[in-house]
């Protein structure tokens, strides 16, 4: 502790490292695989404080730039520079994990640094603190030094990491309870969540994220969308999940055709623009064929007449040098797949009393009764664990075992009753293993398509990225996101009318999910989705179910609806103060005035709370530190030997003005949090 003291000292008397805002610059960049260039001629930078949406088309190298970025993959040609002290982590989609720690141990990895700095930091104080060669060069380096890695020390946590842990591991949807089990009893989706919590903890300079949102639930992504927002430095992500993209990035890189399009504007901004530069694009691609049509036209017809030998040359050296306007390949995604039901169902394909569900003395839900009429578009959220799959696990069940299920299942209490002529399709997330791997993907369509559908088999498959060979290619060589989307497509060719879907938008981009959000929509038979994706859920569903707690509460309306009365009921519940019988009456509105706030002024009042509860915490922290400087000085200076030192006496002058600056400093953030609570 007398190093992380002593070293506050100098963190603010010499200059702070300085990137000048460039984190890290791309330059001339291009990277091929055999003889195909993935992209050619990349130039760009990544600053400080950049939310950079990376997209484009699958396969169009999103992945293989956050690779090159994070230096796990080299460039054919061209330079990434990084800064000597920029720090970079890297969340792949596929991780490798160990399941020798429990959740914490394994959080406290992103902190194995901290330990070695501090020793070493308590080194470089002891030697100050032997040496008295004040003002020689080798004494300043020594200082400088100290405060360099002081100040990376406190940069990263080094203070009190332990509540930091525990803070972003619950907003990523830990229990307390769950921090000290092993990390081998959870699914892949908890762990990967581990391995972002690192990340997050490590507060690099630059975070690159490949699909983050795949394994999170509604209320991890906001928890997530925030602190990207809030804490984060720099970052660049590739998602599919179009509101969680929208909510954090101002700034958009569009791979396609070989080259990168900077726009500096969030995604939807970025749709227009890229609606109007390829009008643009055709507009000069239609003007250059007739330019080149008409340079044709005039070499055909005077190619034999020796008086215009000289002009016909000069077209063809003209038409020579014309380099071809590459347009960007039409997005397909309007595309309109309508599937039709099987037969009509009973008026109530899914009727349940009373139904719970426990494992051992953990009880996953109880008391839940519902029904779902024909036809209505139901979601299924909450956080993960709280039951949503098991509760769909119930109903499968049930409907394996006849339809009606009246107590005296060991898999369940309660009743589960499946409507007349009821027939499920129901889409797991084991789904893809069940696929003959033997097949091609066009023959796995091929099986299950009936009538007209199976002369359109190409184009269902293009929309689902399965274009050109891909559709030629055997299950068995397909990636774990490909058999998944195969096998969405496979149940929505097949007869049913009700359909069951358990996060089917996780490996699917925002084409696909277009398409397949536009084909559940026509569909006229029943729905019930469980899903994380505000964007997919949005205008697709009518009715909410809610787990949480044990319990299963309905909410009428879409996914925006719950989300507003949801945090509404939360702000109430916070903000709720006992009001007396006789109590003024502007005092006993003030509650319900918090209740009128809008969805979107409630995000923003958030943000700006976080924006001065940071502020005022880092002001009061660099009150402290200097106040404890202050205090080394001042025992220094009392002693026989400093009291003769008048650099002591500056550099005591020096921190008495930024203490007193400080002070300001902390007051005017106190004052604006103040007002801030008070609205």
């Amino acid at each position: 502790m007398a190093g992380q003291v002593a070293g506050s000292v100098f963190t603010y008397v010499l200059a702070r490292i300085d990137f000048n805002g460039k984190m890290i610059a791309i330059e001339n960049l291009a990277i091929e695989f055999g003889a195909r260039p993935l992209f050619t001629d990349v130039s760009f930078v990544i600053n400080d404080h950049d939310r950079i949406a990376l997209v484009g088309k699958n396969g169009a190298g999103k992945s293989t730039m956050l690779k090159t970025i994070a230096g796990l993959q080299e460039p054919t040609t061209g330079i990434v520079s990084r800064p000597r002290e920029c720090t970079i982590a890297y969340l792949p989609q596929v991780m490798v994990l160990e399941d020798k720690r429990t959740v914490r141990q394994e959080a406290e990895q992103a902190f194995a640094h901290l330990k070695s700095m501090e020793a070493e930091l308590s080194r470089l104080n002891t030697t100050l603190a032997e040496r008295t060669d004040y003002e020689s060069e080798s004494y300043m380096a020594l200082v400088e030094e100290f405060t360099h890695k002081t100040d990376r020390f406190h940069t990263m946590g080094g203070s009190n990491y332990h509540a930091e842990i525990e803070r972003t591991l619950q907003g990523l949807g830990f229990e307390r309870d769950d921090l000290d089990r092993p990390t081998s009893e959870f699914s892949g989706g908890w762990r990967m969540r581990i391995e972002l919590a690192k990340l997050l903890l490590q507060q690099p300079d630059v975070l690159l994220l490949d699909e983050p949102t795949n394994h999170l639930d509604i209320e991890s992504i906001q928890w997530l969308e925030q602190f990207l927002s809030t804490k984060a430095n720099a970052v660049v992500l590739v998602s599919h999940d179009r509101a969680f993209v929208n909510n954090v990035t101002n700034r958009t890189l569009e791979i396609s055709c070989g080259k990168l399009y900077d726009y500096k504007v969030g995604y939807d901004e970025y749709v227009s623009l890229r609606a109007e530069r390829r009008e643009q694009q055709l507009r000069a691609y239609e003007n250059q064929q007739k330019e080149i049509a008409d340079i044709k036209a005039f070499i055909e017809r005077f190619r034999y007449q020796a008086t215009k030998a000289i002009q016909v040359q000069s077209r063809i050296k003209q038409l020579e040098k014309i380099v071809p306007i590459e347009v960007d390949e039409v997005d397909n995604s309007a595309l309109r797949l309508r599937f039709t039901c099987s037969v009509r169902s009973g008026d109530y394909p899914l009727i349940c009393k009373d139904l719970a569900k426990s494992y051992g003395e953990k009880t996953v839900f109880s008391n839940v009764n519902l029904t779902i009429s024909r036809g209505e578009k139901v979601a299924l959220v909450g956080r993960n664990g709280e039951g949503k799959t098991t509760f769909v696990k119930c109903v499968m069940e049930a409907a394996s075992d006849g339809g009606t299920q009246v107590g005296g299942n060991p898999f369940f209490e309660g009743s589960v009753k499946i409507g007349h002529n009821v027939q499920i399709g129901y889409f797991a997330q084991n789904q893809a293993q069940l696929l003959d791997g033997e097949l091609t993907v066009f023959d796995t369509i091929d099986r299950v398509a009936k009538g007209d559908v199976r002369l359109r088999i190409r184009d269902i498959l293009g929309a689902f990225m399965f274009g050109g060979e891909a559709g030629d290619k055997k299950v068995k060589f397909l990636s774990g996101g490909e058999r998944t989307r195969l096998a969405m497509i496979k149940l929505l060719l097949e007869p049913v009318n009700c359909l069951i879907l358990d996060e089917p938008t996780n490996h699917l981009d925002m084409r696909s999910k277009d398409v397949l959000k536009q084909a559940i929509r026509d569909f006229d038979g029943t729905v019930i989705v469980v899903s994380h994706d505000r964007e997919f859920l949005d205008g697709l569903v009518t009715k909410v179910y809610e787990f949480g707690g044990g319990m299963v509460r309905e909410h009428l309306g879409g996914i925006y609806d719950f989300l507003r009365n949801r945090q509404l009921k939360e702000l109430d519940s916070l903000n709720a103060q006992p009001t007396p019988e006789h109590a003024p009456a502007d005092k006993a509105d003030k509650t319900p005035s918090e209740g009128r706030l809008t969805y979107e002024e409630q995000k923003a009042r958030a943000r700006l709370l976080k924006k001065w509860e940071k502020a005022s915490a880092d002001a009061e922290r660099h009150v402290s530190e200097l106040e404890a400087a202050l205090r080394i000085l001042e025992d220094q200076m009392s002693t026989p030997t400093g009291s003769a030192e008048t650099t002591l006496y500056e550099r005591h002058g020096r921190l008495k003005q930024q203490l007193a600056e400080a002070e300001k400093e902390w007051e005017t953030a106190m004052e604006n949090l103040e007002k801030c609570q008070e609205q």
